[in-house]
């Protein structure tokens, strides 16, 4: 039985719902009505039960589909099916939006000629479709993508005792292929600055260029997240955009990929008059569109002249075109952090240092990015190294010397 109950908090009446989970344990959830205290305690009672017969709506259909994986008949696509639209709303849009990707290409193309139940599926028949996927060319990156996903999938099969282990565990993990990504170099960016500098993307790419953001990270930005008057910028905003449900979107969210891409940077002064600039120029366009300005995307600051924001998409494509415009090297937007981190190094940066600059959640990833990059201890290594044994050399030719003069000359 699913329950209600209205609690305030900061001033908002908010919707507590308790129910009991698959194993009989009771739960709470809790639910923002968006009304006020002071006024509105019918309409939030009101608001409440919505609130909770939605929830019950929700967690039979949940609980439905559940019943229908049990049924021993049920085949391993029909299951993963079932569970995408079981853990939809446990994931983020994104990584849900990459699991149905694979799940209705590759995976459904395969196993709908190989229809095996899902109470069937052996590590051999997983393993068989990982051989297709690298027959097919498919980098080893890509088919640990979609290992992730299927045993993922049986480990919930498994938990709901539907399956007795998981085939999954026992296949051999492909190992990760190291990425090497593309960069320009001190000259190349300079160059790139220069030429795109009546582009609308200049400022775009050059704050990519100059902190390493990612793409999401860029069009993320807000007008809040700089501090003039202390000169710092705050990365803690991020816009993706996917297909949900077979439209394609932007979504937006208050937080980074991880905790350590939330992360409060220097701000640059060269950026930083670039971006008062820019702001004047919108206050400009503003007044110019008038009443058909768009308002809604005014806290960010990427946006077009008529007030929307930047779609990803777009500018992935645009600077695609803009490169090739322009007669500069291919690159891809993303590539302008490899970019920055690569300089860094050219610079001596520490890559402890980079890794926080960059927003990396652990110095490994950082490590296993740019370790082929950093010239600069590889350079120290060498002189360490030659230097041990040139010492050694004059310690050995001291020894072997039996001339009074080579005497006095080591021991000087």
């Amino acid at each position: 039985m699913v329950t209600v109950s209205l609690q305030e908090k900061n001033g908002f009446y908010h919707a507590v719902v308790n129910y009991k989970d698959d194993n009989g344990k009771r739960k709470q959830k809790w639910f923002s009505t968006k009304l006020k205290v002071r006024g509105n305690k019918k309409q939030a009672q009101a608001k409440a039960e919505e609130i909770r017969q939605e929830f019950e709506n929700e967690l039979n259909s949940t609980q439905k589909r559940k019943n229908n994986i049990v049924k021993t008949d049920v085949l391993f696509l029909d299951f993963l099916n079932e569970w995408l639209k079981i853990v939809k709303k446990t994931i983020e849009p994104s990584t849900y939006n990459s699991y149905e990707q694979i799940v209705n290409d590759r995976i459904t193309k395969y196993f709908t000629k190989n229809k095996i139940k899902l109470v069937d599926i052996q590590a051999m028949d997983i393993q068989e479709y990982y051989n297709t996927l690298f027959s097919d060319g498919l980098s080893a990156n890509t088919v640990i993508h979609h290992h992730a996903i299927i045993r993922k999938a049986l480990d919930y099969a498994y938990k709901m005792d539907i399956i007795q282990n998981n085939p999954a565990d026992k296949v051999q993990r492909p190992k990760k292929e190291q990425y090497i990504g593309s960069f320009y170099n001190e000259n190349e960016l300079n160059e790139l600055f220069e030429k795109s500098k009546d582009d609308p993307l200049n400022l775009m790419i050059r704050v990519a260029s100059y902190y390493g953001l990612r793409r999401s990270e860029v069009l993320g930005l807000k007008w809040d997240a700089f501090d003039f008057d202390n000169k710092t910028i705050t990365i803690k905003h991020t816009v993706t955009i996917g297909k949900i449900d077979g439209k394609r979107q932007i979504y937006s969210k208050d937080r980074t990929k991880n905790k350590s891409s939330y992360r409060t940077l220097p701000l640059i002064d060269d950026i930083a008059d670039r971006l008062l600039e820019l702001k004047e120029q919108q206050e400009y366009f503003k007044k110019a569109f008038g009443k058909s300005y768009y308002k809604k995307d005014k806290e960010y600051v990427f946006v077009k002249p008529d007030g929307k924001l930047t779609r990803p998409d777009y500018v992935s494509e645009h600077f695609k075109n803009l490169l090739k415009k322009l007669g500069l090297r291919h690159i891809r937007f993303h590539d302008l952090r490899h970019s920055c981190a690569s300089l860094l190094l050219a610079k001596g940066i520490p890559m402890k240092a980079i890794q926080e600059w960059l927003g990396h959640s652990n110095f490994s990833t950082t490590a296993n990015i740019y370790a082929h990059l950093d010239s600069n201890s590889k350079q120290l290594s060498a002189q360490a190294i030659t230097s041990a044994f040139e010492t050694q050399k004059e310690i050995e030719e001291c020894d072997s010397s039996t001339s009074s003069n080579k005497l006095v000359a080591c021991a000087n």
